[in-house]
């Protein structure tokens, strides 16, 4: 019986691509040439956020049972899944401002800030913000929300840290997750400490520092993207647009891999 379903099976099926393409259907008339490359462009995101998501609750369990080579391994497909999210802005910016505005009525009270994933993943790299998610519909304000009260990868690198024998305050470890981690001096000179000693586990801390460069990277080019789109207007569902996206720049996700580079 087996055999006969896996030979029926084909590529079409497996990736469900008659389904995949079904789900592109732009609102403007004619329609504007250029709205399937905007469906197209999110709908993708949505895709690498799932997967980000997918790799991310992967690398804590691994930091968190000490395992550093499948660690660097997921840490760093992370980082290259995070170079397409911005190389797919090259993409978006080949749409001019009046191309855009062509079809933006149409999008009506939508927003990329509505994007339930990127919360999620927001929650997962350490941020701790119940108005995040109070615009999202229950069962993705859930998911946030136990994200928000749940330890962040930079809480698991932490234990994996600690179990280099670097030690991590207890009461640091078993912190409330549910606020935000604050830098720790007492946390900064482990971490010097491990650098200077732990070749293998100064790589861990390196991987992270690509992936905090990377989210930062993204934001940037979103910001400018978004400023050639549409300048300082506001942005569809009432947001401030780039005045907004200007203000989460140079935030640093992991503050005390940065801090530490002036202490070498």
């Amino acid at each position: 019986m087996s055999q006969n379903n896996d030979a029926a099976l084909t590529y079409s099926s497996y990736l469900k691509v008659d389904e995949l393409l079904e789900l592109q259907q732009p609102l403007s008339e004619g329609p504007e040439h250029d709205e399937l490359l905007f469906i197209v462009i999110h709908q993708t995101y949505e895709l690498w956020f799932k997967e980000l998501i997918h790799e991310f609750l992967a690398a804590q369990k691994s930091l968190e049972s000490g395992d550093t080579h499948y660690s660097l391994s997921i840490l760093g497909r992370i980082r290259t899944i995070m170079k397409i999210c911005v190389a797919q802005i090259d993409i978006l910016e080949t749409m001019t401002p009046l191309q855009f505005n062509s079809f933006r009525d149409r999008l009506g009270a939508s927003s990329g800030f509505q994007s339930a994933q990127f919360r999620q993943i927001e929650a997962i790299l350490g941020r701790r913000d119940p108005k995040a998610a109070s615009h999202l519909l229950p069962a993705d304000k859930k998911r946030v929300e136990d994200l928000m009260s749940s330890p962040s990868l930079w809480d698991s690198a932490l234990k994996y840290v600690d179990s280099r024998g670097f030690k991590i305050a207890k009461e640091i470890l078993n912190r409330d997750f549910t606020l935000a981690y604050q830098p720790e001096e007492s946390v900064q000179e482990a971490l010097l400490d491990l650098h200077r000693k732990d070749p293998e586990g100064s790589l861990i801390c390196e991987r992270l520092v690509d992936i905090d460069e990377g989210l930062q990277e993204w934001r940037y080019r979103h910001v400018k993207m978004v400023e050639r789109t549409i300048g300082h207007k506001s942005g569809t569902g009432g947001s401030s647009g780039a005045t907004y996206l200007a203000s989460t720049l140079f935030n640093p996700i992991f503050p005390d891999l940065w801090q530490i580079r002036s202490k070498f």
